[in-house]
């Protein structure tokens, strides 16, 4: 009988920049380079080099090291960063993928208080994704949690599954916090899955973005589905590092996590030799 090799699948691994916080963008590429990740998502955030299409070309020149993806600036915390319209935020995120070779534009659902955006986002979302190569993925969210009360914070829903967008981001740690399977979900976004944020978690009312196999989230099952489906996006390492006490212990971290990741990618998919 033929002995099995393993062959890897095609999907890159990247680093979120928003996973070396609160380290800046310039520290995410240069640990993403030397620690061998195929590239970085971009997080859009209140750092103004993430925000700076230049500058971060000049980044990924310098590194050697591609952007592929651009995370919208759709946080609490970056309500101003690149306008306060929703819609322009949008159009500068496509933008910036367009110049800087990303393949997708990561997009949250709206806040339920953005009533004209909540309002048009689906069709606006298609009209976007319409318009250009990029992909905009909208990302699955969670109810906001606060001792025994839960708030529907997000519109048209925090599971984007129920609407209809062209593709999906699938983040662990956010169904972990909306205490949702995952791989249920997954099945519901079929073949529109486009884009993975890989973190677990606890099931903790707390977004909690733990390095893969800390948590109970099923990172390892996911990661051999998307290798045997043929998954053809990005799988994007964002993990929360704050509590490390050290640019050492962020690095293992990270390196844990890429290891995790390639590993279980990996495992899945073995074929006879010839």
């Amino acid at each position: 009988m033929a002995e099995p090799v393993v062959r890897i699948p095609d999907a890159k691994v990247a680093l979120s920049t928003a996973s070396v916080y609160p380290e800046s963008t310039a520290t995410a590429f240069e640990i993403a380079a030397r620690l061998g990740y195929d590239g970085v998502e971009v997080m859009v955030w209140t750092d103004p080099v993430s925000q700076d299409m230049e500058a971060l070309r000049r980044l990924s020149d310098y590194h050697r090291i591609p952007i592929l993806a651009i995370h919208a600036p759709c946080l609490l915390i970056t309500q101003r960063v690149w306008s306060t319209d929703p819609w322009t935020k949008l159009q500068r995120a496509q933008a910036a993928a367009e110049k800087l070779g990303a393949s997708t534009v990561v997009v949250h659902p709206p806040f339920r208080w953005q009533r004209q955006y909540a309002r048009d986002f689906v069709a606006g979302i298609w009209r976007m994704a319409n318009e250009t190569d990029v992909r905009f993925a909208v990302e699955n969210m969670y109810p906001w949690r606060y001792r025994d009360r839960e708030m529907l914070a997000y519109a048209p829903d925090w599971d984007v599954t129920k609407d209809d967008y062209r593709h999906f981001t699938i983040d662990l740690s956010h169904a972990a916090t909306a205490r949702t399977d995952a791989l249920h979900m997954i099945d519901r976004m079929g073949d529109r899955l486009g884009h993975v944020h890989l973190a677990d978690g606890r099931g903790s009312a707390k977004d909690e973005h733990l390095v893969p196999g800390r948590g109970t989230q099923p990172c390892a099952e996911v990661l051999e589905r998307l290798a045997l489906s043929g998954f053809d996006g990005h799988v994007v390492i964002e993990v929360n590092t704050r509590r490390a006490m050290s640019s050492v212990e962020r690095e293992a971290d990270l390196a844990e996590a890429l290891a995790f990741t390639r590993l279980h990618l990996a495992s899945a998919v073995k074929v006879p030799r010839p």
